[in-house]
């Protein structure tokens, strides 16, 4: 059990110059993460407690104690997510890509937004109907020129009644990433096709960051919209 008087001490001692320097940024986050849920609060509470004082001491210094402030909370909230979120890297080719795709998507349990350049690889198209089939909340958005390909798999799905939008303008959506549960990103040069894992060499990053699955459900959403 870390002591209360050893967090108090750190913040203290940080707060000294108004700055969180790398050290004491990275003491204070490996802290947090060791911290229970009490000890987090208990830091931060005191975070404010000490700008408080700080600031009614000598006002001329608010400026140097917010941004202290500003660091030490975010630190807290870095420690609270965890050091580092699990990411992991697929190449092609090669059917690594392929089994990582069928596992987000079999494994998915509420929500999947893809919005992808095309779906021509029926083994995917399996494990999305077979989503929406569960009860997944599919949506995907594609590009309205490779709909048209031969071995395109948008009309099955919106047949199946999954629900597919297309960019609709004369360049391409060219995206090839995809949203789970709104807490996994699938994202790389990976295109759901055959040949994207027979022959071609591609990537795929799958990322459990809360960032980037906001920034990219964000995207998606915007995406959507548009092309409602």
């Amino acid at each position: 059990m870390i002591a209360l008087d050893d967090l108090d001490r750190l913040l203290r001692e940080s707060a000294a110059d108004g700055r969180l320097d790398h050290d004491e940024r990275l003491e204070l986050r490996d802290i947090g993460q060791q911290a229970t849920a009490d000890q987090v609060r208990f830091l931060r509470n005191r975070a404010f407690d000490i700008a408080r004082e700080s600031m009614r001491a000598d006002a001329t210094t608010a400026l140097d104690v917010l941004r202290w402030l500003e660091q030490v909370v975010k630190t807290l909230e870095v420690a609270a997510i965890g050091a580092s979120a699990a990411t992991t890297a697929f190449f092609s080719p090669g059917d690594a890509c392929l089994r990582q795709l069928q596992s987000l998507w079999s494994n998915a349990k509420r929500s999947a937004d893809a919005c992808v350049f095309t779906i021509a690889d029926d083994r995917i198209t399996r494990v999305i109907l077979d989503a929406h089939r569960r009860g997944v909340t599919v949506r995907i958005v594609s590009d309205d020129d490779k709909r048209f390909d031969t071995g395109s798999d948008l009309d099955e799905l919106v047949v199946a009644g999954v629900s597919v939008r297309t960019d609709a303008t004369p360049y391409h959506m060219h995206h090839k990433f995809a949203v789970f549960d709104g807490a996994t990103v699938a994202n790389g040069s990976f295109n759901w096709t055959r040949s994207a894992s027979s022959n071609n060499f591609e990537n795929l990053v799958v990322s459990s960051d809360p960032y980037l699955a906001r920034v990219f459900a964000g995207h998606f959403e915007t995406l959507w919209s548009r092309f409602a």
